[in-house]
């Protein structure tokens, strides 16, 4: 009998996109002994803090171990991260899915899927320069992958038992305009569809709504086999405060888009990324904030308190105040929370197509957690009803 194959562990923080190319880090250095890569997020300076603390973390559970940290962090905070006595050395985030950069062979053998969902990045890099970010610093100009390696990926962690495909990627709605024709993501989603008419679920990533081609409006809007959960890359309610972060829509065309959306398929989950206390915000802002997060329905919210990224446009701007940011962000999740507890009893007493997570729960096409019958096995798609509602988890 041949000796299980030997996987490094791999810390992932922040992104979806990070999560999947962490499931091709882990198996691009399959059989690496005693190994440990953290790969970071730089998002936000409490993502930074995250990054330090899952180091030490990480070095504490293995000391005897390699440590190597890449990601956004690895880029934008080199120095600093580089001279953690935890880390044995950095892999630049360009260079992470080549495996010249860890020294290991070109072809590594197959490790089965940890996750039931399976993060597909379809696009990488941003060319916008929203003045909070400093992810371009750390993913470069916008990429995409062609649709045929994307299907041989996708083919990939089917055939590994994977259940659900999430299309994710840094700015996944520009997916296309670098590749001959232009074409737009709606293609690219038509394509798995054509390509794997037994996939029976796929869902997006975080969108920008403004790049929300007609194809892609069409399949959200009556293919099934699209997850009825949309989440937005909105970042603000009030318009002034989307302009100072240059962003390209406004308040109304996110409303707008929702509303032709919900128009079609009513039962449409809304998630949102939300920035609480940018610099310049003021309390009608604010309200502006909560007030689109009731418009919209927002039943999955990402919150974040605005954070100062050195060398970005908002960082010369005037500050909120520390204590104003905390409590907007909380108000923020409080609104969310309430938008959440009016959703959930919407779905009891409703036929629900779960997707069986390993410790007995499981996620509905809307993205709700529900409790599975006992013996539901891990990756398979289970038929729940469910009757009661306690903790935002339907059973």
């Amino acid at each position: 009998m041949n000796a299980p194959q030997k996987v490094p562990e791999v810390v992932s923080l922040g992104c979806r996109l990070n999560l999947s190319e962490s499931e091709r880090i882990r198996t691009m250095l399959a059989g690496e002994d005693n190994l440990v890569v953290v790969n970071s997020c730089a998002v936000t300076s409490e993502a930074v803090r995250q990054t330090r603390q899952a180091i030490r973390k990480a070095r504490k559970a293995n000391p005897e171990a390699r440590l190597l940290v890449t990601g956004c962090a690895a880029d934008i905070e080199r120095e600093q991260l580089g001279a953690m006595p935890e880390v044995d050395g950095l892999i630049a985030n360009a260079a992470k899915l080549d495996p010249r950069a860890w020294n290991v062979p070109a072809k590594a053998p197959p490790v089965a899927a940890l996750h039931t969902r399976a993060f597909v990045a379809v696009q990488n890099g941003c060319d916008h320069a929203c003045t909070f970010c400093v992810i371009p610093q750390g993913r470069g100009q916008s990429r995409s992958l062609p649709i045929a390696q994307v299907l041989r990926e996708i083919e990939t962690h089917l055939e590994a038992g994977s259940a659900e495909v999430v299309l994710t990627g840094v700015d996944v709605t520009s997916w296309g305009h670098d590749l001959p024709g232009s074409p737009k993501l709606g293609a690219l989603v038509t394509a798995v569809l054509h390509a794997f008419p037994a996939l029976r679920r796929i869902r997006m990533s975080s969108i920008d709504g403004i790049e929300v081609d007609d194809q892609l409006f069409e399949l959200f809007a009556g293919e099934r086999r699209i997850m009825p959960h949309i989440h937005l890359s909105l970042q603000h309610g009030h318009d002034l405060i989307l302009k100072r972060m240059k962003r390209r829509h406004s308040r109304a065309d996110a409303l707008d888009l929702v509303r032709r959306l919900k128009a079609r398929r009513p039962e449409v989950a809304l998630g949102a990324d939300l920035i609480a206390g940018f610099p310049t915000e003021c309390e009608d802002h604010h309200e502006a904030n909560l007030s689109i997060i009731r418009d919209l329905d927002i039943v999955h919210g990402h919150i974040f308190p605005y954070s100062v990224r050195p060398g970005t446009p908002a960082a010369r701007m005037p500050q909120v105040d520390r204590l104003s940011v905390k409590r907007r962000a909380a108000e923020l999740r409080a609104q969310v929370a309430k938008q959440r507890s009016e959703w959930l009893p919407s779905l009891l007493g409703k036929p629900l197509e779960v997707l069986a997570e390993a410790d007995g729960t499981g996620y509905s096409p809307e993205f709700a957690r529900v409790t599975l019958p006992q013996g539901a096995a891990r990756g398979s798609i289970v038929n729940v009803t469910p009757k009661t509602l306690e903790d935002n988890l339907l059973s």
